[in-house]
């Protein structure tokens, strides 16, 4: 783990380090992801219903603005390849909607504010090549810790939208974007020696002796903490993931994946000639869009999904 490179990503290099990220997705199918956010407009009861639990979520997330996020792509063999620490711009911290709490947290564990309103990344920019990305990748696993808001965020992020009214509408929608979901907190209630999962991601890695490369609470450093305990504990534990794919803790519905069940073809001819509608058309990286996402084939134009929403 030590040698893992937390890669800080801003508007500057924002294309060459998707492009080594999409390269990498090839081989390193998991993205275990975390992030940073200005904190909490309401604080939920630990003993809430859900319908209140999901309603918070809804308001503290609709009212804020992602300010980190951290992907670690790593694969069904515990291999880490690297880690991306993207940070955007969009937060603006004197005008924007945050708990001061909260703020001084993350200026303590090292956030620069000035700097990443000055030189990170527009979320429109990101999530439209974001998108190009993942529809040309198939059989994705998404692994967080506590992962309800990581993943809300992500989904706010991709679809360019509030989230959905209930609970069982974000799960529904959810599945459009992830294929496979996996949070570490849910699978440690049924792992013997981990409190039932009532603890947090350090004391579960000092419990699987798993160090932390990089600074607490930086969205870069818990997603690779996050991929290195995943791998622990599947090794440990002989998890089969199966068994867990889809469950979230702190809901009770479930993200049912919306993968066809196909075979994947070596290759996809276009299927008519047509000049690129764009923006319903995204430029890719060349290749073909897995039949996945419905998507029809020119050698360098992919046609938008009705699973990935035209967000340009």
């Amino acid at each position: 783990m030590n040698s893992v490179k937390i890669r800080q990503v801003w508007g500057c290099n924002l294309d060459q380090e998707l492009l080594l990220f999409d390269q990498t997705l090839r081989r390193h199918n998991l993205l275990s992801v975390d992030t940073e956010f200005p904190g909490f407009r309401r604080n939920t009861p630990r003993d809430a219903p859900e319908t209140l639990r999901y309603s918070d979520l809804k308001f503290n997330i609709d009212n804020t603005k992602l300010i980190q996020l951290g992907i670690t792509l790593s694969d069904d063999y515990g291999n880490i390849s690297s880690t991306w620490e993207f940070n955007f711009c969009d937060f603006d911290i004197d005008n924007d909607a945050c708990n001061e709490t909260s703020i001084d947290f993350l200026k303590k564990s090292g956030f620069d504010f000035e700097r990443i309103r000055k030189d990170g990344i527009f979320m429109s920019v990101f999530r439209r090549k974001f998108l190009e990305i993942l529809s040309v990748h198939a059989n994705l696993k998404w692994v967080t810790f506590h992962g309800l808001y990581d993943l809300a965020y992500v989904l706010k992020l991709l679809s360019n939208n509030s989230l959905p009214l209930t609970v069982f509408d974000f799960v529904k929608e959810a599945a459009l974007y992830f294929t496979a979901v996996f949070d570490i907190k849910f699978i440690a209630r049924f792992c013997k020696g981990l409190m039932g999962g009532e603890l947090g991601l350090n004391r579960l890695a000092c419990i699987l002796t798993v160090d932390r490369c990089g600074e607490a609470h930086n969205a870069g450093s818990d997603s690779l903490l996050t991929a290195c305990v995943f791998a622990k504990l599947k090794n440990v534990y002989r998890i089969e993931e199966s068994n867990f794919d889809g469950f979230l803790y702190s809901i009770s519905p479930k993200i049912q994946s919306m993968r066809p069940k196909i075979v994947v073809p070596h290759y996809c001819q276009p299927l008519i000639p047509c000049r690129p509608p764009f923006p319903q058309m995204m430029v890719c990286y060349g290749r073909p869009a897995h039949p996945r996402y419905h998507f029809q084939v020119r050698p360098t134009y992919v046609m938008q999904s009705t699973m990935f929403p035209c967000v340009l």
